[in-house]
């Protein structure tokens, strides 16, 4: 079996993505008459869990910090707790009697305060997102059970591995198409590992092993952008 390979492009950009593509899954061994399926026109989609657990998972931080008894925070988070539960089993209706209980607690016993403002406004936003996604929220611990997909965390893992922190908003940069387009080829071939054999192809006098000294020419002398943007070390000692 061929080791799993990375592949990232700029559709926009890129003037032949579909051969791109097709000459990735030739040489993971797909046959001609294979049929390979991306996405089902049939297939069913579901409300992702991981981001359920999130937002449950912030009010319970504003429900500890609550100004009032610590019975009473208490109270609260196990009531975040009955709301995970019915979720769990794709019990809306529940989830929202819940939701409705938990306003209740805080306008009876009055608790005001920082947190106690945002977790009322967290507990209003989520009840709009469950009314809203409702028809996409399934019983999760059957799912989970017949061993099926419940989230997406395993995607969104392979495209931050690939891209990095290079796109990352932290770092408060623009990407021209081009430049997003050529440093997702580098990133790709160094995660395959088929940088130093695509050198060889380009260049079929590159050597196998070469001096040490060799190699810290060749660093130095590539643009430090392209060393970033693999993940190399720019500078060389």
């Amino acid at each position: 079996m061929e080791p799993s390979r990375c592949f990232g492009f700029v559709q926009t950009y890129d003037e032949k993505p579909k051969r791109r593509l097709f000459e990735l899954l030739k040489g993971q061994g797909m046959q001609m008459n294979q049929r390979v399926m991306f996405l089902n026109p049939e297939a069913e989609h579901y409300l992702d869990w991981f981001h359920i657990t999130m937002r449950l998972t912030v009010m319970g931080q504003y429900a500890k910090g609550l100004d009032t008894t610590q019975e009473k925070r208490e109270e609260i988070l196990k009531s975040l707790e009955s709301v995970k539960h019915y979720l769990w089993h794709g019990n809306v209706v529940r989830v929202r009697d819940k939701l409705e209980d938990l306003h209740g607690i805080l306008d009876h016993e009055g608790i005001a305060g920082e947190n106690g403002q945002k977790l009322r406004k967290a507990l209003d936003e989520f009840d709009t997102y469950i009314v809203v996604n409702q028809p996409l929220i399934p019983n999760y611990g059957e799912r989970w059970r017949n061993e099926e997909a419940i989230a997406t965390g395993f995607v969104e893992s392979s495209v931050n591995q690939i891209v990095s922190k290079r796109f990352s908003k932290k770092q408060q940069m623009q990407w021209t198409k081009k430049s997003t387009h050529l440093v997702l080829q580098m990133r790709t071939q160094v995660l395959d590992e088929r940088l130093e054999d695509t050198f060889r192809d380009w260049y079929p006098d590159f050597r196998t092993n070469p001096p040490e000294d060799e190699i810290k020419q060749a660093v130095l002398s590539t643009p430090k952008w392209v060393l970033r943007a693999v993940g190399a070390n720019p500078q060389c000692k």
